[in-house]
């Protein structure tokens, strides 16, 4: 059947693949709602019943309408920083495409065109989409690396999705896809799992991975894309990839493999590198296929006018300099903050060796027990943890309950400022705790 507005099909690879034996048949089927502005954009719009009078926000030093009382409403609250985002054309639907950033998006990874990107309402929308396209209710699984980010479980239960779990390797040494750090992918036990079961459909990697601050190899997924043992799709989520790749010489991106492989698709995002997580930008990268498919199955004008505007602005030449200019220094801070953590007398003492290879903007560190045996103590982290927000007005995560992570706190790295007040507030909490 045949995929409803697709122009170009990109490389059909591995053989044994096909996109339309992975895709819900009602979804193959499906033809896309028509939307307003799928036609045309300029002229008098008068197709979509928007508002032509325009937005009743007044703009900052603008005097309101009278209201019912025939006095005016103040507009104090409504500062200058507002005019930008009120001189857009906010009664008008937004752009349904967006091929400005979406270009910006494929030049600034190396893909040929806009066909391989499609945006999302955050990287949530994106798996989930993906999800019900790809996985039938009730009938089909997908298959995760514990510990591994929660939405992939959390969705997967929304869509009634099985899951399937192939936890990480937790071991001191690279694993065979090449890993570095603690936890490795176990690729010959996830081509076990799915040649076991062929209700999975997806396969979710965190990469680098969330909390374990460890890249999946591009030995690994490539091995897995290749396998004649699965026949569904490969997900990479990359959100943190800018932070290791900064760090890398080499190439550590899976974007490097999509157009050889038409089974992967990776997600990134522009709320952690790109310092904007309140705009809820997700993207998904991948061969024409199955973007297109995801094109016809979202909501017509889901990325906000305010939300594109600032997008394109981040992907400019001079916010991608600043961009990477923060991601150094975060990457300078990283190993600041561990230096201090492991210099500082009380806090060295009461820390385990970080846990994983330190590819993102956060750290994993073990607490140790009291009473100096050198032992894991995932209560007290948990108290740690909770005296710190409480009693400190220091916020950080716990992550012990997650596979491989027992008494682990997750500690996003901040400004140097903010990492001083961590080391002495951890100090402050370990001599009472």
């Amino acid at each position: 059947m045949p995929i409803h507005g697709l122009k170009s099909l990109g490389k059909a690879n591995p053989p044994h693949f096909n996109i339309e034996n992975v895709i819900r048949p009602n979804i193959l089927a499906l033809h896309p709602y028509r939307c307003a502005r799928d036609d045309y954009s300029e002229g008098i719009l008068l197709d979509a019943n928007e508002n032509a009078m325009g937005h009743s926000i007044p703009k900052p030093g603008h005097q309101q309408q009278p209201n019912g009382n025939g006095t005016a409403n103040p507009s104090d609250n409504l500062t200058a920083d507002l005019a930008d985002t009120l001189d857009l054309d906010l009664h008008r639907y937004p752009d349904p495409s967006h091929p400005e950033i979406k270009s910006r998006i494929a030049n600034l990874r190396g893909l040929p065109s806009t066909d391989y990107v499609f945006l999302g309402v955050g990287s949530d929308e994106v798996i989930d989409l993906v999800m019900r396209v790809c996985v039938v209710p009730g009938k089909e699984k997908i298959l995760i690396t514990p510990p591994t980010y929660g939405m992939y479980a959390v969705s997967a239960q929304v869509n009634d999705v099985g899951v399937v779990k192939v936890p990480l390797e937790l071991s001191g040494e690279k694993g065979e896809g090449g890993e570095e750090g603690r936890f490795s992918v176990r690729v010959d036990k996830v081509l076990d799992a799915v040649a076991a079961d062929s209700s999975i459909k997806l396969i979710f990697f965190c990469s680098p991975g969330n909390p374990t601050t460890t890249l999946v190899s591009l030995n690994a997924i490539r091995t897995i894309c290749s396998s004649p043992k699965f026949n569904g799709i490969v997900i990479v989520d990359e959100a943190y990839i800018d932070f290791a790749s900064a760090a890398s010489s080499e190439p550590v991106s899976a974007v490097s493999l999509i157009e050889e492989f038409s089974n992967l698709v990776v997600f990134q995002t522009l709320s952690k590198s790109f310092g904007l997580a309140a705009i809820r930008l997700g993207i998904a990268l991948a061969q024409p296929p199955l973007i297109q498919i995801l094109s016809n199955t979202k909501a017509p004008y889901n990325i906000s006018t305010p939300t594109a505007h600032l997008a394109l602005s981040a992907l400019s030449p001079q916010s991608l300099a600043g961009m990477q200019s923060k991601v150094s220094t975060l990457i300078s801070n990283r190993s600041s903050l561990l230096t201090k953590l492991f210099s500082d007398e009380i806090t060295k003492k009461n820390l385990g060796t970080p846990i994983g290879a330190g590819h993102a903007n956060f750290i994993m560190v073990p607490v140790l027990s009291r009473d100096g045996s050198g032992k894991v103590d995932n209560k007290r982290a948990e108290r740690v943890y909770k005296t710190l927000a409480e009693e400190n007005g220091l916020v950080v995560r716990f992550r012990g309950n997650e596979v491989g992570c027992e008494a682990c706190l997750r500690i996003t790295i901040g400004t140097e400022e903010e990492n001083e007040v961590v080391v002495r507030r951890l100090g402050k909490v370990f001599g009472e705790i």
